[in-house]
């Protein structure tokens, strides 16, 4: 079992800068505690990989993380303003020991994160994080301090732009695959301000590009993936077939169709999905998504032969599922899509690639494609709770889920969880009636304040029991 962590959350070590953990002092200990790792478990000089996106605080932290991996003796090769997944491409085909990410993805500027990479391109599992966190909390990643020449180097990797849009031009085929697509895309001032834009011209489309002015502290404000509201009504005002907004790190997207209607990742994974198992490049017909993502991708999977495998909240568990089945396709409803065949995290430009060239196979828009996936209605609550208990032992919960479920049958789901960081039980019903859905969310809320205390009320620290889901 993971145990209750101080540092690390579900996507690396995330806050506001200069409070802790995001200082300057704790990204030092971190970059000798990754750099520890690394010549623990691949002795030699090596180099880490370290990239970032457009906040104000990004040099800071750089220059701090760099400075703790120098001085446990490995180098650090800076990329610059890249997105997260253009660094998972460059640890993995310049060989380097590890990479790592400073971003907070879709938070606001004053927020920033610091997230890691393997040698191979993935996302860190739990336990090497725990043990990263060990080591910056004791104080014991950099025992023996090296000196002299054996000091690690900062280096730039000059051409780390053009290697990625390389990497994923080498997706497609054809000399202008995009031509004859008009494109907006929305960077939210974020990592993509560059290359999204640059990408999609060198593959022949006509870009619109908005959110491309980065200043350090309009990253993800009122534009992009969160907020896809100025996109809409730019793709209707430039009659463009297809809408793209990224979000601050640009590992995930949502997209727009010709109408001006947001497209989410649930839709997107299940026109893919229909795509690759005509073509039969689905591994095992299966796609893998998470609890929160819409029952009409079950149901549009299951139409087609193919079914759905769930996991908790959070890419990096879709990642693992896909590495422990063997399976190619992957995502979250949020946008972060998985393509195994082309990536090894989640990318926003390798998803809208995806989605722009079977819009041009098919000759159909967006429109028209995202038909295959038909949304249930869903209510989603958060309830505040005066205490926590395992969700198992509250027998009027218990009884109230298995109520609803028996009442939606197949056609319908319940997922109740707490909340990771706050004292909330979350409640999602989903169904084929938006009422009856409301009404069955009400009732298992009234059973959960019934037994654990109205928190709105009563605001009591939580017991941190009970984090699984029913």
């Amino acid at each position: 079992m993971v145990t209750a962590r101080k540092l690390f959350g579900t996507d690396g070590v995330r806050g506001v800068t200069n409070l802790e953990p995001m200082t300057a002092e704790t990204a030092v200990r971190l970059g000798r505690a990754l750099a520890y790792l690394c010549g623990r478990n691949s002795p030699g000089r090596q180099r880490i990989v370290i990239g970032r996106d457009t906040r104000w605080s990004g040099d800071m932290l750089e220059a701090a993380l760099a400075a703790g991996v120098c001085s446990a003796g490995l180098d650090a090769a800076l990329v610059g303003i890249l997105p997260t997944p253009a660094i998972a491409f460059l640890t993995r085909s310049t060989g380097a020991g590890a990479g790592a990410v400073i971003s907070a993805s879709h938070n606001p500027f004053q927020d920033n994160g610091i997230k890691f990479f393997t040698p191979g391109g993935f996302k860190l599992p739990d336990e090497v994080e725990e043990e990263i966190e060990g080591l910056v909390l004791s104080g014991n990643a950099c025992s023996a301090q090296p000196t002299g020449d054996d000091i690690g180097r900062v280096s730039s990797i000059e051409d780390a732009a053009s290697r990625y849009k390389e990497s994923l031009k080498a997706c497609l085929s054809g000399h202008s695959p995009l031509a004859g697509l008009k494109i907006v895309v929305d960077c939210a001032h974020g990592a993509a301000y560059r290359v999204g834009p640059e990408l999609l011209r060198e593959l022949g489309a006509t870009v619109v590009a908005m959110g491309v002015r980065p200043d350090g502290t309009n990253i993800n404000s009122r534009c992009g993936a969160v907020h896809p509201e100025g996109l809409q009504q730019a793709v209707r005002a430039e009659k463009a077939q297809l809408g793209i907004a990224l979000d601050g790190d640009a590992d995930r997207a949502i997209f727009v169709d010709e109408t001006g209607m947001v497209v989410d990742g649930d839709e997107v994974l299940a026109m893919v999905a229909a795509e690759m198992l005509q073509r039969g490049t689905l591994k095992h017909a299966t796609v893998v998504a998470t609890i929160m993502s819409n029952i009409g991708l079950d149901m549009a999977l299951r139409e087609r032969g193919a079914q759905l495998v769930r996991v908790q909240v959070g890419d990096r568990y879709v990642v693992e599922e896909m590495l422990r089945g063997g399976y190619n396709l992957g995502g979250e409803q949020s946008g972060h899509l998985v393509f195994f065949d082309r990536s090894t995290t989640g990318d926003g430009l390798v998803t809208a690639l995806a989605l722009a060239t079977m819009m041009l196979e098919r000759g159909r828009p967006l429109s028209e494609l995202k038909r295959v996936m038909t949304k249930f209605p869903k209510v989603l609550l958060n309830v505040l709770v005066a205490r926590r208990a395992e969700l198992d032992s509250l027998t009027k919960v218990r009884q109230m889920i298995d109520r609803v479920r028996a009442e939606l049958g197949d056609r319908g789901r319940v997922v109740v969880r707490y909340s990771g960081t706050e004292p909330l039980a979350r409640v999602m019903v989903e169904g084929e009636d938006l009422s009856r859905v409301q009404t069955n969310a009400e009732d298992i809320a009234a059973a959960i304040r019934a037994e654990l205390g109205d928190g709105s009320r009563q605001r009591l620290p939580g017991s941190g029991a009970g984090r699984g889901e029913l």
